[in-house]
């Protein structure tokens, strides 16, 4: 992607330059192994609740910044981020805040690394449910590498640590693939709720376009018209909008993915960047 966007260096939820150095301590120098301790780091709301963390907890996946996780995560407990949590002392949050701590985790080490938003083929056969992932590219080579942090040395899937194709569908990948009729959008959508369809599409290829621009957002934000295109009420222009959104993202082009992400419609708001 050229120079254009340096995705070794922290955008505003990612940066964690300014924690306590413990928390920091011991970590692997090796990408994949560097983001293994993270899927014993945050814990999902409802096993949250199956493990007697209190309600008041349940808040935390309301948390948008790195830094804010890892001290959570140090008042929680003192052991270093290079080591796995008993569930009590995990942050409670959502696939994002797994993508978001070891994306920041990796950029704080040197290596370029991104958040993808989209959809996980690998959960509900038959169906691509909402899912955060992360890409790096290792520092000799041109490739990114899709990796997924919540389901790494797990048994979901053998290759969490270097997904396969199609194993995950980038929100920009999937409104083309739907565009191009090779996928069913009725397929697409939040597992456990109703929302599927073309419009849960819609909203992941904006989330994505964001966190290509290093900012990456709370599942559920939504900005510019993406409630107008949940409920239905955008048209023809905003889809082919998305159009050329789903081509920049495809061509990995830096200066298409930074101009669209300039326009109105697109653009995390000031409010949303806390």
């Amino acid at each position: 992607m050229g120079n254009l966007i340096d995705y070794r260096s922290p955008g505003p939820f990612t940066d964690v330059r300014a924690v306590d150095p413990a928390a920091l301590r011991g970590l692997a120098t090796d990408p994949v192994d560097l983001c293994r301790p993270v899927s014993r780091l945050v814990i999902q709301p409802h096993d949250a609740k199956a493990a007697g963390i209190t309600a008041e907890r349940l808040a935390e996946n309301q948390i948008r910044p790195a830094a804010a996780l890892v001290e959570r995560l140090m008042a929680a407990g003192t052991a270093p981020l290079s080591q796995g949590r008993e569930p009590g002392e995990r942050v409670v949050g959502t696939c994002r805040h797994f993508a978001v701590l070891a994306c920041a985790l990796l950029r704080n080490a040197g290596t370029a690394a991104r958040v993808r938003c989209g959809f996980a083929t690998y959960f509900q056969p038959g169906q691509a449910l909402d899912h955060w992932v992360i890409e790096y590219r290792p520092a000799d080579s041109a490739r990114w590498i899709r990796l997924d942090p919540e389901t790494l040395g797990g048994t979901v899937l053998p290759n969490a640590g270097d997904l396969k194709p199609g194993d995950f569908l980038t929100g920009a990948e999937a409104w083309a693939m739907y565009r191009r009729g090779e996928v069913d959008g009725a397929t697409f959508g939040v597992y456990g709720t109703e929302n599927f369809g073309p419009a849960e599409i819609r909203g992941n290829a904006v989330k994505d376009l964001a966190a290509l621009n290093k900012v990456e957002s709370l599942p559920w934000d939504e900005w510019g018209q993406m409630t107008e295109a949940y409920e239905g009420r955008t048209g023809d222009d905003y889809d082919a909008l998305l159009d050329e959104l789903a081509a920049a993202c495809a061509g990995d082009d830096a200066e298409a993915i930074g101009e669209l992400y300039r326009n109105p419609v697109f653009e995390v708001p000031a409010e949303l960047l806390r």
